[in-house]
């Protein structure tokens, strides 16, 4: 048996997806003249169609020193995934999501810059802190969230945060365990973010581009 690190990365590189996906041991950039990619430097990148209907990128994140003291090693604790989302962005153009319990200590730092966003949803409210940066409209992230996209994000059982950023959705998941089931089941949940914000724009009449490959940074958008 190997150690922690490399039982890890042989699961991630020996995952399927729903299509094409490449593993990188450590994430780079495209050519100057290709989309700009995703997950840069991330260890254990993976890039391509992740999940039903979902293309986008996963890397290692928020890694911990584990092992003796003769040899010691990191490792996740949790999994990263990204999407180019030009189209919601041009809606909500930054905001965080973030589990209260996980980042307790963390949020007296973001009063400061950041304006909270209450929902009708009561146990949204109390599992999640929402913000959108102080120049920010908060109406916009209110409106776009419907009562059944609240609901679903309260049965994710487990602690996770989104956003976008640069015009990227993120989602982070953190790992109960390093498995491969577990690498499945959160690209499985973030595919699902994916889906259910893209109908929620398309609900509300905004428009949304297909998803594909170029929400992986692996070519450009259709044209308009």
């Amino acid at each position: 048996m190997g150690n922690q690190s490399d039982q890890w990365q042989q699961i991630v590189s020996s995952y399927k997806g729903e299509g094409e996906v490449k593993w990188e041991q450590t994430g780079g950039i495209n050519p100057v003249d290709g989309p700009v990619a995703l997950c840069v430097g991330g260890g254990n990148r993976l890039t391509g169609h992740l999940a039903p209907d979902f293309w986008g990128a996963s890397c290692d994140a928020d890694e911990e020193e584990v092992g003796g003291f003769m040899r010691k090693e990191l490792v996740p604790t949790a999994i990263l995934a990204k999407a180019h989302m030009p189209d919601l962005a041009k809606v909500v153009p930054a905001f965080n999501v973030e589990s209260i319990e996980a980042n307790a200590g963390e949020f007296v730092k973001q009063k400061v810059s950041r304006l909270k966003v209450e929902f009708e949803s009561l146990e949204f409210n109390q599992r999640f802190l929402a913000t959108v940066p102080k120049d920010h409209d908060p109406i916009a992230l209110r409106e776009l969230f419907s009562p059944g996209f609240l609901e679903w994000t309260t049965t994710i059982d487990r602690e996770v945060d989104f956003g976008i950023n640069d015009r990227q959705l993120w989602f982070l998941w953190r790992l109960r365990e390093r498995s491969a089931a577990e690498l499945k089941l959160a690209l499985k949940n973030a595919g699902e973010l994916f889906r259910r914000l893209h109908a929620e724009m398309d609900e509300d009449g905004i428009h949304t581009y297909p998803a594909g490959p170029w929400n992986a940074g692996l070519a450009p958008f259709p044209a308009d």
